[in-house]
Formats: C-alpha cells, sequence, structure tokens
C-alpha cells in the first residue's frame, strides 16, 4: 500500500476527529436538572448552570456532589457520542484508541 495515501486517509481523520472534538456539545445533569454541565467532544466545559436550589450554603458539599454527578455524566455521554461520530474511523488500520 503507498505510504503517502496512508498519511494522507491518517491526516484526514485526525481532523475530522478534531473538528469533532470542538463541534459536539453534550450535557450531563445532577439533581433532578438543577445541576447542569456542557461539555465538548474533547470534556472541555463550554457551560456549568446551577438552579437556586441546587446552592444551599449550609451544605456546599451537596453542591460539590451534584457538579461531580453531572460531570461524570457529561463524561460519559461525550464518550459515547464521540465513539458513534467516529465509529469506523479507524477500520483496518489497527490504531490504538481507534476503535473499528
Amino acid at each position: 500500500m503507498d505510504m503517502r495515501f496512508l498519511m494522507k486517509q491518517a491526516q484526514a481523520m485526525q481532523t475530522k476527529l478534531a473538528e469533532a472534538q470542538q463541534t459536539l456539545r453534550v450535557e450531563g445533569t445532577a439533581g433532578g436538572q438543577s445541576v447542569k454541565v456542557m461539555l465538548n467532544g474533547a470534556k472541555e466545559v463550554q457551560k456549568i448552570s446551577i438552579a437556586k436550589e441546587a446552592m444551599d450554603p449550609e451544605d456546599p458539599s451537596m453542591l460539590e456532589d451534584l457538579l461531580l454527578v453531572a460531570f461524570k455524566d457529561a463524561a460519559q455521554k461525550a464518550d459515547e457520542a464521540m465513539a458513534k461520530a467516529t465509529g469506523g474511523m479507524g477500520a483496518g488500520l489497527n490504531i490504538p484508541g481507534l476503535k473499528a
């Protein structure tokens, strides 16, 4: 197989992956949607929303826990969405990290 062709294919896949990471948006929630965390495909925080009822000055650890749960929820959704968006991208290339 032509090495230049493979390199072009790899660069195109890398570009597509980077684009998907930046454009994808997923939202994780906790506490009956009182805390929301939005991530992109690279799992970078894009937005955090906290409802008033989630803020208890007497128990800040509750809000910390809700934020953690919402982030984990969003991270799982980002993983699933990225797997779907890039599904088959590495088929036949046997590149670690790219599932066929």
